[in-house]
């Protein structure tokens, strides 16, 4: 790494700017989309490889998250940035950060049920993001028939299933029974 380069930490809190594009209320670092980041060398300059996992391997985000992560990175000086997409092991729900679950909340879309860690599956370099993690306890198909989605207007448990999708792939549609207003719960992954 050069002397003139940023540190991790910067690049980091940089990132923490780049909104998700399917879910702008959250960073994608909130979302456990940025899973790490290092400096290596590339023809005697600087290079940051950056390394991300989508949501789910087919998300249509993922190249404007891609361009999104490169051009906020070349407005603080990082020209010489690699993204590597990697699929293995798979996102999860467990990344998100109490942050992006909040912020989820606060925007009328229910944040994945919180439960036991699931192992093998190492989130963000980056900590807290990773002491941070829980998992959801339950697979998206599960979640209406084990656990109520509390409505996040409200707080009532009496909530009912409208759809397995909502507004993108990743939520699925829900109804509340007591203040009646429909709203996204962001399904476990």
């Amino acid at each position: 790494m050069s002397a003139k380069s940023p540190t991790l930490d910067q690049i980091w809190n940089w990132l923490e700017e780049v909104a998700d594009p399917e879910i702008p209320m959250v960073s994608v670092v909130d979302l456990g989309i940025v899973r790490g980041l290092s400096w290596c060398e590339d023809q005697g300059k600087s290079k940051l490889l950056v390394t991300i996992t989508p949501t789910y391997s087919g998300c249509p985000a993922t190249a404007v998250i891609r361009e999104d992560i490169v051009s906020a990175l070349g407005e603080h000086g990082v020209a010489n940035v690699q993204i590597e997409t990697r699929l293995a092991p798979a996102w999860t729900t467990d990344w998100l950060s109490e942050k992006g679950r909040r912020c989820l909340r606060e925007n009328g879309i229910a944040p994945p049920h919180p439960g036991q860690a699931i192992s093998g599956r190492a989130g963000p370099q980056r900590p807290p993001y990773h002491a941070s993690r829980s998992s959801c306890g339950v697979d998206s198909t599960e979640d209406a028939a084990n656990d109520a989605i509390e409505c996040p207007r409200c707080g009532s448990k009496t909530t009912r299933l409208v759809s397995q999708f909502g507004s993108t792939p990743c939520k699925a549609f829900y109804v509340c029974e007591m203040c009646r207003e429909p709203f996204d719960y962001f399904k476990c992954h």
